[in-house]
């Protein structure tokens, strides 16, 4: 009790504790906010936001400034800030990148209008395709799913930037053919916007995606189970990342495991917060996707559940 108002005095004087998150239509979102709430409540006034973002890639960005104290990255672009490379080669490795925990898996999901006549990903070319807004994670993802498989944005009829919370309505209006999208499921307004469009998930596999996930082990096969969405009856296959919460090397101890403390001590309502996380476990969320070392306020707080 002590440690946790001795922390949150430090943070008023500070101001806010701030976690960068994602559009605000995404799982991330929601995640914040749920975080948020979780620590306000258990880390005696703790204060913190949530703040809508661009997503994992701006997060890191941002993280590694000292404009934000925690985020939530995809598990690829956690490694690729680590490593200093993809997109994120230029600022080069990030030595002060620390993990927390990691949260739910997220499906990259390739949705189209049932009559673009898109049956899986190898049908994009020619199509108009919203890649993501720059500086987010599915944006990232897409460039390297297109690399792998040797297409630029000159192989698609058009390529659109939209972000989360835009590119549903681009396809209702007929905009666009397909959009990609990197979610934790299920996820609402996907559901919402594949009623009101008439679009399906269509399959993300073959030689190219085996290919990728093979290079890199941060990517893992997933499945859509059948019926989880309107227009979709069997499984689809995909892949997908982990959501992670990371920080800075640079942020307080103390904060970071008054942060920790509050989620694991209260983790049946963060369940409860949003679908996608139901089946969160303390073991999984402790190693799943997690490259960057632990943080120090959160290793303290496994070492003194004995986890580590």
């Amino acid at each position: 009790m002590a440690l946790a108002a001795a922390t949150a005095a430090a943070a008023r004087a500070e101001g806010a504790l701030t976690i960068g998150t994602g559009s605000r239509a995404g799982v991330y979102y929601q995640a914040g906010s749920a975080l948020c709430r979780l620590v306000e409540s258990a880390a005696a006034g703790l204060p913190c936001r949530a703040e809508a973002t661009a997503g994992s890639l701006a997060n890191l960005r941002d993280l590694r400034a000292g404009r934000l104290q925690i985020g939530l990255v995809q598990s690829d672009w956690q490694y690729h800030a680590l490593h200093g490379s993809e997109e994120l080669a230029a600022a080069g490795p990030d030595p002060d990148l620390r993990s927390l925990f990691s949260l739910h898996s997220e499906a990259f999901l390739l949705v189209a209008r049932r009559d673009a006549g898109i049956g899986r990903l190898q049908d994009l070319p020619g199509k108009r395709v919203n890649i993501g807004n720059p500086g987010s994670g599915q944006r990232g993802t897409m460039e390297i799913v297109m690399r792998q498989t040797g297409w630029e944005r000159a192989t698609f009829a058009m390529t659109d930037e939209l972000n989360a919370a835009e590119q549903s309505l681009a396809l209702c209006n007929g905009h666009v053919d397909a959009m990609v999208y990197i979610v934790g499921i299920p996820n609402e307004s996907l559901a919402q916007a594949m009623r009101l469009c008439d679009a399906v998930i269509v399959e993300v596999a073959g030689r190219p995606v085996d290919i990728l996930m093979a290079k890199h082990p941060f990517y893992v096969p997933l499945t859509v189970p059948g019926g989880l969405y309107a227009g979709n009856p069997r499984d689809v296959r995909t892949f997908g990342v982990t959501a992670t919460v990371v920080s800075s090397a640079k942020v307080d101890a103390d904060t970071v495991y008054a942060v920790t403390k509050a989620v694991f001590e209260n983790l049946e309502a963060l369940r409860r917060a949003h679908p996608a996380f139901h089946r969160l476990n303390p073991q999984r969320m402790t190693s799943d996707g997690l490259t960057a070392p632990l943080h120090e306020g959160a290793l303290r707080y496994y070492r003194e559940r004995g986890w580590l």
